[in-house]
This record gives structure tokens, sequence and C-alpha cells, in this order.
């Protein structure tokens, strides 16, 4: 393996370009080139999909990664002879808009002079995908199974509940939480991926609803528009709590929540900074998770 060429490749897919890589590694965009065809021809396979943004193929999964654990891996060793020498290593990780919303950014905050992030947001059912590709060194994530070469370790439990402003609910559910008032009363939901407001729907009425959707791809405007009385959605305690207490929200349907099992997985690799933000991430769920 050419660490110059695992560096290329990494470049390429941090900086969405061949002319990115070339400006972040002060190259021309020629010998960017050369070097990702060279490592390609080395590979025997494509490893690049030369699309906007660029990123890898399969087969280019697995150099990812081993570049991005090349990289901590110098980075620390020099760290280690010249501590004052260089800049924090970075750290990319994979995480859902609710977890950097609520718990994570201040578990994580204590670490900043000396690791940089690179924070990936997805739903957690897909964060593991980032981690397979090797774009994120670890992942909060709602898949059990480990990643091949990772590690995986349970963190707890996020419990979402259906809320919603008092006014919605005097105006769609005067007479109570049925399936037909569920089947015709707005939602709010994240994204097309996001499957929470599906999940309790199904388990309240046995039968598949398609209700009106708004669709708010932001966590902290996820809350709000719930709490302007947009529609109803299902949220964690951390961003109903203080509305609750306002008298802003109230609980949907008490007693029906729905759960989701979160874990964290990382690469299976000796490097002090993942251990560092693994142990904090460990530790801020054991406080926030159930």
């Amino acid at each position: 393996m050419d660490f110059a060429q695992l560096a290329a490749l990494a470049a390429v897919v941090d900086e969405g370009s061949f002319d990115g890589a070339a400006r972040a590694l002060q190259l021309t965009p020629s010998a960017i080139s050369q070097r990702i065809k060279a490592l390609e021809q080395s590979a025997g396979q494509v490893l690049l999909r030369r699309t906007r943004p660029t990123d890898v193929t399969a087969a280019g999964g697995p150099y990812l990664r081993l570049a991005r654990q090349v990289e901590v891996l110098v980075h620390e060793t020099e760290s280690a002879v010249a501590p004052t020498a260089d800049r924090p290593v970075t750290v990319p990780i994979a995480l859902s808009a609710d977890a950097m919303a609520t718990w994570v950014l201040p578990a994580l905050a204590p670490l900043g002079d000396r690791i940089s992030f690179d924070l990936h947001r997805d739903d957690q059912s897909r964060t593991a995908e980032l981690l397979r590709s090797g774009t994120v060194m670890g992942a909060i994530t709602s898949v059990v199974e480990p990643v091949q070469g990772c590690r995986s370790i349970r963190l707890g439990v996020t419990r979402y509940r259906p809320v919603a402003t008092p006014a919605f609910v005097e105006r769609w559910f005067a007479d109570g939480v049925t399936s037909d008032a569920l089947a015709v009363a707005p939602i709010v939901v994240f994204d097309r991926f996001d499957d929470l407001q599906d999940r309790y729907l199904r388990r309240r009425s046995r039968r598949r609803l398609d209700p009106p959707r708004h669709h708010v791809p932001a966590s902290a405007d996820f809350a709000e528009a719930v709490a302007l009385g947009l529609g109803w959605g299902v949220l964690p305690r951390e961003q109903t709590d203080a509305r609750e207490a306002a008298g802003l929200l109230v609980e949907l349907d008490p007693g029906q929540h729905v759960d989701v099992v979160l874990h964290w997985q990382q690469w299976a690799l000796d490097s002090p900074a993942l251990a560092a933000v693994a142990g904090a991430i460990r530790d801020a769920a054991a406080q926030h998770l159930l």
C-alpha cells in the first residue's frame, strides 16, 4: 500500500472532487488523478464513483477505511513524539439528529481541545452504512450486528412519546385517540427515512394509516413544529419536558411510546482518540438513555 495514494483517496471523498483534494493536499489535480489511478490499478477495481460529490464504490470502502486508520495512527504517533507540534486528530462520527441535538454534543465538548470532530447526520438505522463504507470511524446506530472490523457496545434506549399541543388534541382528538382520528390528524416527520411515527401508528391501530405529513428535517425545528401545532409527533423527553411543564405540549396517548435501542460501533483500532470519544459517549448515554 502506498500511503500517498491512500491519502489522495480520503481527500477526494472528504472534499467531494479531485480539484478539492488537490487544494487540500497542495497538489495538482493531475497528481491526484495519477495517485487514484495507480491505487485502482493496484487494487484491480474501480474505487471511486466519479460523481458530484465523489464517493467510494463497494470495493473502495475498505481502502477508505484503511486510509483513515493510517492517518489516525500516523497522527497519534507523531503527537506522541512531539505533543504540541501538530493539529488535533480528526475523528469522523455518524449519529442521528436527535442524538446530536440532545445529549451527544455536551459529551464531546470537553474533548474539543485535542480532537476535531467531523459529524455526519443520518437516521440511526442508516449510520452503520457510513461506518461500513469507511466514511466514519464510529457511529451511534440502532444496528445490533457489528459491522465487519468493528466493535459494538449497547448504549441504552431512547424513548419517544407521541405529543401535541393542547389545541391540536382538542381539534383532532376530541373523542379520544382512535384509529379514525389518527388516519386524518396531520403528523410531523423528520424525513423520508423517519419511521418512528409510523411505528406508533401501526402499533396503535393495527392497520396501515397514511395521514397528512409535514417533513421538517432538523431536530430542533421538528420539535418546534410540533410545539407550534403543525401536527403531532414522537419526541424524546429532552425535547418535551420543558414544554410540557409550560403547558405547551401534552402527551397525546399516555402509556404509548416507541423505543429505539442504540449501540456505539467503532473500528477495532487501538487509538487513544477513538477510545476517548467512545468513553465520553458511553458515559453520557448512561446518564441520558434508559
